[in-house]
């Protein structure tokens, strides 16, 4: 990003509505783009927070197209029957890692799903995903 003057209006990363919210934010260098996958969790909004696992899905990064200024962005995830929103989103180095919300491991799908696939149900709530770090 280059930096705004004074009198500038500032910049837009992404247009999102009204009632949406950013659920992961990151950048990530251009040589990491080639092992990078992209994990989701989708469950519903309407359910009580932790009593739905929803479902989950991992996608490598390279088939996720770049977009430029201000965009909307691009389907990450379709959403199954009774799935309205991404609880958690990861962007990183392979092997992508998730815990539930009591830091037990969870078993996250293989990798390879289509960008705009749907996940699989989960057994168990996810509450992070990550890398394992060295």
């Amino acid at each position: 990003m280059r930096p705004q003057g004074r009198l500038a209006g500032g910049m837009a990363g992404i247009k999102l509505a009204a009632d949406a919210r950013a659920v992961f934010f990151t950048s990530l260098p251009a040589d990491d783009a080639e092992t990078a996958v992209v994990a989701t969790v989708a469950a519903s909004s309407h359910t009580l927070a932790g009593t739905d696992p929803g479902s989950a899905k991992v996608s490598e990064f390279t088939e996720f197209p770049a977009k430029g200024r201000a965009t909307s962005g691009v389907r990450a995830h379709r959403f199954l029957k009774g799935e309205d929103a991404i609880a958690v989103a990861w962007v990183g180095p392979m092997p992508a890692r998730a815990v539930g919300p009591d830091g037990s491991p969870r078993t996250l799908p293989e990798t390879g799903a289509r960008r705009d696939a749907s996940g699989t149900m989960l057994e168990a709530l996810i509450g992070t995903i990550g890398a394992r770090i060295a």
